[in-house]
This record gives structure tokens, C-alpha cells and sequence, in this order.
């Protein structure tokens, strides 16, 4: 089969505070993401989110249904966002073709029966990052490039976190049920990201570091402001965040990061701001 998923169950702060690294690692690092000729997901029971990787090389790679989705296709209840982080794709929703090139995204709405995956170069393969969430109503399939984003820049070289904030899927550019999704770009020399940290109770939130170079390593944060652990990530590697966690990140040089979240509020802005002096 060319689609493999596992699922993870979610952990209240008690439990996840009694974890080792290990344990950390099994429920929320997601180590896999592109494997090639395959479909790889996660199934998170976190506002049940499903986060991805597509790696099509030798053929094309539609994108069947899984089990724990009870449905006859994948988008018959569920809203999907795609970006490339590899050379230039094609994905085909229902019999249209969206060429996708690097760090272009593509929203595809509920009530999709067919999307298909594939790379114009086999040497360069496309990889297709994928987040999808449940959704209630049908919004039009729309590509959207880093031109179209809301851009936002933000922090400083002398707090080593300046970054370009791109809002790629989210109110104002697409609309979607409860998908948002981007794409943050750290500057040279700088390093931290969302920080000052923060939580958002009411969305829960997947992290995918790219762009990391080589013989590098990005070090995650996670776990409530007072009781935070870390969690060791490589490049193309994902991390899922629950809603009452911090996500902030260092690396050893500068990086690249895929930011998506769904839950019950749409408002970018909705969060509670943790004081980088009172995180322990």
C-alpha cells in the first residue's frame, strides 16, 4: 500500500509531565514524514488533526482513505492543506491540476473524492507536507503562493529570533472551516522561535522544521510555561503541540518552519502570552 498512518492518542499535562524522552518522543514527535512512493500520516486525536508527508518519485500517489476515518474517501467530512517543501508538484483535486512549486500551499475543500500527488522530476522530487482537520461546510480549492500571504515580520538579530511570518492558509487570504496553516522563515544569525512563548486552549497546533542544514538540529519546547520539556527534532521532522502547551523552538543555525492549527477559535491573535522570565 502507498498510504501508511499511525495514531496517537492524546495526553492531559499530568501524564505528559511523567515522560521520559523516550515517551515524549512516541507521543508527539512524528520522525517519518517522507518516505518515498508513499503517503505517510499521523492520526492525532488532538481536535483530531492528521499531519503528513507525500514523497511521490516514480508515480503518481492518490490519497486514499485510512481506517480510523470511517469514511468512503478521505475528504468526505475533513478539509486538507498542502505545502511543498521539494521540487515542483502537480496535485490533481477532482480532475483539475494545481502545479505547486517550492513553498507553495494549496487548500482543498470537504466533499473532494480524488487528489492525486506527483513530481515533474523525478531527481527533484516534490514533497508534499500535509495537514487536514474536520470540516463542516465545502469551501473552493485555492492555491496560494508566498506573493498571496499575509506577511508579517517580526522579532530581532539581537534577540536572535527575526523572522518572516507568512500566513499562507488562513481568514483573509482562504477561506477554510477551522485549517490555518504557514510558514516561518528565520533570518541568518537568528535562531528562536515563538518566543516570548505562548498557549492557545482553544486550537491545537503541528509544527514541521525544514530548511534545518545539514549536521544541524532544532531543539523543541513543549509542556505547560512551568513544567516544559524539550524534545531533540531534525530536518523534515514534525512535532504536534496539544492546546495547553507552549511550542517554541532554538537550533543550532537558522531554519524554516511549517506552523498548522485547528480547534474551535479562527482568531490568529487568540492567545495567552507566557513571560519569558516566568517559563521553567
Amino acid at each position: 500500500m502507498s498510504t501508511t498512518y499511525e495514531t496517537r492518542y492524546a495526553s492531559s499535562p499530568h501524564e505528559t509531565k511523567q515522560m521520559d524522552t523516550e515517551a515524549l518522543r512516541k507521543n508527539f514527535l512524528i520522525e517519518r514524514l517522507f518516505e518515498i512512493d508513499k503517503i505517510s500520516l499521523v492520526y492525532t486525536h488532538y481536535d483530531r488533526y492528521i499531519a503528513g508527508g507525500v514523497l511521490p518519485k516514480s508515480k503518481s500517489l492518490s490519497l486514499a482513505t485510512i481506517d480510523a476515518l470511517k469514511a468512503p474517501y478521505f475528504l468526505e467530512r475533513r478539509e486538507l492543506g498542502i505545502i511543498n517543501i521539494g521540487g515542483p508538484g502537480v496535485v490533481t483535486v477532482n480532475g483539475e491540476a494545481y502545479a505547486l512549486g517550492f513553498k507553495e500551499a494549496l487548500y482543498v475543500g470537504k466533499g473532494n473524492e480524488q487528489v492525486t500527488f506527483a513530481s515533474n522530476e523525478p531527481q527533484n522530487p516534490a514533497k508534499f507536507y500535509l495537514n487536514s482537520a474536520p470540516a463542516h461546510h465545502t469551501y473552493p480549492t485555492k492555491k496560494v503562493t508566498k506573493a498571496e500571504a499575509e506577511v508579517v515580520e517580526l522579532g530581532s538579530l539581537e534577540t536572535a529570533n527575526h523572522r518572516v511570518i507568512n500566513k499562507l492558509l488562513v481568514a483573509g487570504v482562504v477561506e477554510t472551516c477551522q485549517l490555518q496553516m504557514g510558514m516561518t522563515e528565520l533570518k541568518t544569525g537568528s535562531v528562536w522561535n515563538t518566543m516570548p512563548a505562548h498557549t492557545h486552549d482553544r486550537r491545537m497546533e503541528v509544527y514541521c522544521y525544514f530548511e534545518v542544514p545539514e549536521g544541524q538540529s532544532v531543539c523543541h519546547f513543549m509542556g505547560q510555561p512551568q513544567e516544559t520539556r524539550h524534545i531533540w527534532m531534525q530536518n523534515e521532522q514534525a512535532v504536534i503541540s496539544p492546546p495547553w502547551s507552549i511550542h517554541a523552538g532554538a537550533a543550532t543555525a537558522n531554519y524554516t518552519f511549517i506552523w498548522g492549527m485547528a480547534g474551535e477559535n479562527m482568531d490568529y491573535g487568540d492567545m495567552d502570552a507566557c513571560a519569558i522570565t516566568e517559563l521553567k
